[in-house]
């Protein structure tokens, strides 16, 4: 069994969220001591509070906010008699710690000037990055921590690879290209955000394209095209970069709201703001 703190490490590391619980107060007589520690993951448990009725309540509460991806901490305190199935007889106070929240999912295709300065950007804040190009001598020796870099013939494949939910920024090379992925992003049409470099004449282009092949209206205006803060101006690679990435932060915090409880429209729980709030309320 790996101890708490080589999971918790681990799980960090994997992004996968967990809830750290702690026995915070004993009174009595009870099965470990203040100080003892274990950790809940979505299908583990990781070292021990002690076993028994009391871990198994425990675990049942570590997931349900698992589940809610609650991010408040909790106190609870147990009496450790029959009504809890135990026969100590004392009473435990727990800590339960929501650690290492859901990440945003985010695909960038294309790996050129402004993929290059957008991409470490992104990197910066909580998310998962997949950064594919055909080309691979495009991608830096080094890549920031978090980014996946794909290879990939069939770039347009990869649409499928991320979960629903997702972002996707679509900046490659190829106008061809550009429209492929646009037409497969678009045909899923279960992503949070959708951006397309270019302009406002490619933007009536490929809404022409895209009427053709049957897309309706109102999904084909879901693209973000031009996309960025227009109110960032400039044509470096690193200005382009920097509107794109404010407008993504923008629109997650817009999406999921102030409060990690809370659901979105179509009932799927929301993750953590990109931002945070304590963070944001500094620069109003």
């Amino acid at each position: 069994m790996n101890t708490w703190i080589d999971a918790l490490a681990e799980l960090q590391q994997q992004g996968e969220p967990c809830v750290l619980v702690t026995i915070v107060e004993e009174r009595g007589s009870t099965p470990r001591n203040a100080g003892s520690k274990m950790v809940v993951s979505r299908t583990r448990l990781y070292d021990t509070i002690g076993g028994g009725h009391l871990e198994y309540k425990v675990q049942q509460i570590a997931r349900d906010m698992l589940e809610n991806r609650t991010r408040e901490t909790r106190l609870e305190r147990f009496s450790l008699g029959a009504s809890l199935g135990q026969c100590c007889g004392g009473a435990t106070v727990v800590l339960f710690e929501p650690m290492g929240q859901p990440q945003a999912q985010i695909a960038v295709f294309g790996a050129g000037h402004v993929g290059r300065a957008l991409v470490p950007l992104l990197a910066s804040l909580p998310c998962k990055v997949r950064w594919i190009d055909s080309r691979e001598s495009e991608f830096p020796e080094q890549l920031p921590r978090g980014v996946h870099k794909v290879v990939s013939e069939d770039v347009v494949d990869e649409v499928s690879e991320m979960p629903a939910g997702s972002y996707f920024i679509v900046m490659t090379h190829n106008h061809q290209l550009d429209l492929e992925l646009t037409a497969a992003i678009l045909e899923r049409n279960d992503f949070t955000y959708f951006g397309l470099i270019g302009s406002k004449s490619k933007r009536a282009k490929f809404e022409h394209r895209l009427r053709d092949r049957g897309f309706q209206p109102e999904t084909v205006q879901r693209m973000r095209c031009p996309m960025g803060i227009a109110e960032v101006k400039g044509k470096l690679p690193v200005e382009i970069a920097v509107s794109i990435a404010g407008e993504v932060i923008a629109i997650y915090n817009a999406h999921f709201g102030e409060k990690g409880g809370e659901t979105s429209s179509d009932g799927e729980k929301p993750v953590p703001m990109l931002v945070p709030a304590s963070r944001r309320s500094r620069n109003r």
